[in-house]
Parts: C-alpha cells; structure tokens; sequence
C-alpha cells in the first residue's frame, strides 16, 4: 500500500504544493555556457560565475585570454556563446561581421591600468620611476591583442620614454601573463590591470601607480552574445544577471567601475 494513500487531503495538499516550489527554484533545462573572458577579467569572473550558478542553476564554462586571440578564435568558429571583452572595438567587429547580436552589446566595466612592483616603495605614486631607471624589465601585455597592452604604450609614449625603454620590455601573450612576469620576479615592475593587483584575497604589498585615466584610451570593456548563443536561454540570463546590481557589487569590489 502506498504510504500516502492514508494521508488526510490537507497533508497531501501541502506535500504537493512544497514538491512544486522547490522544482520552480530549479531551472528546468540548466546548461553550460561557454564564455571567453578578457584575462584582466579573471578575478571578478570567478565570483561572478559562483553567484550566477547559486542562483540560476547554469554553469559558465570560462576561458581567459587576450581579446585579440579571442577574436581570432571566433572568426575561426570558437563555439564561444558570450564575450566579456577588453574593449569596446572587438564587439562592435564581430556585430559588424554578422558574428554576434548588435542589441546585446553593453559596457559591463570600466577598467583601470597601474604601473606595479612586488618591491615596496619602488614605484612611486607619480610614476617618475619610468624615468629614473633602475630597472632592467618593464612587463607590459601586448599591444597588438590586447588592449591593456595598447594603453601602457600610449603612457610610455606621453611620458616620451618609450623609445628609450623599449630595450627593456618584457611582453605578454595577455595582461595575466604580464603580472605573472611581475609576480614571479622576472620583471621589476610592469603594467598591469588595478583588479590584479586589489584582487579579493591578494596579500597587500608591493607598491604601485594609478595611472591617470587621461593618459590612454578608456578601458571601456563591453560584453556581448555571440551567435553561438543566440536563443540560448541560459547566456542570455547570464547576460542579464552580468547587469544585475549583485555582479555590479561584485565588479566594484575588484576594482572596476560600472556603468
């Protein structure tokens, strides 16, 4: 006999309705999403893919890298459903190029670039280290795919240091590469994205320039849906919940600004 064939229809009744509440707090159809991420972005996308999961069930399957590499990759077919690029410029490429949704491309943060040592007291707080010397590697990402990388050339170059330094610098495949360079002591110093260095957990230490904004190109960073993703509801919703205040609080918190 069943267990419940006994039970009065009030019991019943309230079992049935606890068993439809929590499958509504369950998606129905939870899926991965692939996701190529600028690498100044892999910090925050850590948290961020944690409470987008706790909350829709879906799962972001990250991948981080220049955003030049990425772009060649999805020209290439990369079954990529969503950038968080580094710029402004890739998206609006891809949308021109009929390789993702126009209507989805928004600025998710606004970046910040810093000059930065390990060594305490070694890079000052107006940046004249570049021009004082004393230092054999200068790491920065490069230029040409990614756009970290393309703003610490236009400071070196306002700085008018650049020809001199350019004997001296240490370049990266990505702005992740750059800090490891800087990290492990291959480089003195290098530029390098404000979130890698305030990242939530990171011992304090070292010392570091806040570049002035003014001194390179805004590091505008828009997201955008790739077609891949076009119809999927689980990278719309994480587009969504990209520019929900939680991911705002999240992005602020690891040195970003947010629009």
């Amino acid at each position: 006999m069943n267990g419940f064939s006994s039970a009065p229809g009030w019991l019943l009744r309230a079992i049935g309705s606890a068993l439809i509440a929590a499958a509504a707090s369950v998606p129905v159809f939870a899926a991965d999403v692939p996701v190529a991420v600028a690498a100044n972005f892999a910090g925050p996308i850590e948290a961020i893919a944690k409470a987008f999961e706790a909350d829709s069930g879906h799962k972001l399957v990250v991948a981080t890298g220049a955003t030049g590499k990425f772009y060649a990759q999805i020209k290439s077919g990369a079954p990529f459903e969503v950038l968080l690029s580094a710029d402004q410029q890739t998206p609006a490429r891809l949308v021109d190029e009929g390789l993702a949704v126009g209507s989805s491309r928004f600025t998710y943060a606004l970046g910040r670039l810093v000059l930065w040592s390990t060594k305490p007291g070694f890079v000052d707080d107006q940046g004249a280290v570049l021009s004082r010397g004393g230092f054999e590697r200068l790491a920065i990402a490069d230029p040409a795919l990614a756009p970290y990388g393309a703003a610490a050339v236009e400071v070196l170059k306002a700085r008018g240091v650049y020809e001199r330094l350019q004997p001296k610098l240490v370049t990266g495949a990505s702005i992740a590469q750059a800090h490891q360079f800087v990290d492990s002591g291959n480089a003195e110093l290098g530029f390098v994205a404000l979130s890698q260095v305030i990242a939530p957990g990171r011992p304090a230490g070292g010392s570091m320039w806040r570049v002035p904004a003014s001194m390179h190109a805004p590091l505008q960073q828009d997201a955008v849906l790739l077609k891949p993703g076009q119809g999927r509801a689980a990278a719309t919703a994480f587009l969504a919940f990209l520019r929900s205040a939680k991911a705002r609080e999240l992005i602020a918190a690891s040195g970003y600004e947010t629009e």
